[in-house]
């Protein structure tokens, strides 16, 4: 968790982030489910999904003149292999309707309007309406986030033991090894993980990034910070 006053995504950003990096997905109808690999068009509080013109649910959502209520679960697994990879859970709750028949011919897209939605992480539960949706936006760098951290992972394991200088040394103690967790526009989150547990840690970065482009130089600036001895916050 942050201390108080660390910027972070809200729980509302979370959750359309989740959504807006999503690749799979299950929703729930008529005590059924229904796992999709699609990616999720994110409109607010309106989501939109392509699946087959034979999926049952096509056919539920045609039947139901005024909406299919359903529930859809994901969960956000971090892409590095770290210990308890699961970030947090989304579970939202709406009704699906049938939207157009896609170009090809073989596939539709459908329409859920979220009524209301559920954010858990390891440091917290957050419950969202409609509306907390709508005034919210995905994180810039929410698309990017598993090829970035990838890369940190696999290329610069340097880099990321410069930034622990950032660190209180008692975090330090035991030589935890290190792994990038996650990434969001406000900054980076470090896993130290040691045999008997493991500890999250949030670097700020010093400004928000706006694209993923920036995120290399924003990385760039805690590497040039860490050399300073400056401190950052824990997650």
């Amino acid at each position: 968790m942050s201390l108080p006053g660390t910027p972070e995504p809200t729980y509302a950003e979370r959750a359309l982030s989740l959504l807006d990096a999503a690749s799979s997905l299950t929703v729930r109808a008529h005590g059924e489910r229904h796992d999709l690999d699609t990616p999720v068009s994110v409109h607010g509080s309106r989501l939109r999904l392509r699946v087959p013109l034979d999926s049952p649910l096509t056919g539920a959502a045609t039947g139901a003149t005024e909406g299919l209520a359903v529930v859809v679960d994901l969960t956000d697994v971090a892409p590095v292999a770290v210990r308890d990879r699961v970030r947090a859970r989304l579970t939202l709750a709406g009704r699906l309707h049938l939207a157009h028949l896609a170009e090809d011919g073989l596939s539709v897209h459908l329409r859920i309007d979220v009524a209301h939605a559920v954010v858990s992480t390891p440091y917290g539960t957050g419950a969202l309406t409609a509306a907390d949706l709508a005034l919210a936006t995905p994180d810039p760098l929410a698309r990017h986030e598993a090829a970035l951290l990838t890369h940190l992972a696999d290329d610069h394991a340097d880099a990321l033991h410069v930034l622990t200088r950032l660190l209180d040394r008692e975090l330090l103690a035991g030589r935890p090894e290190v792994r990038p967790l996650a990434v969001d526009r406000f900054g980076l989150v470090l896993r130290l993980e040691h045999p008997d547990g493991h500890r999250d840690v949030r670097l700020v970065f010093p400004q928000p990034a706006r694209d993923a482009e920036d995120f290399g130089h924003l990385v760039h600036e805690l590497l040039t910070a860490a050399h300073q001895g400056l401190h950052a916050n824990r997650a």
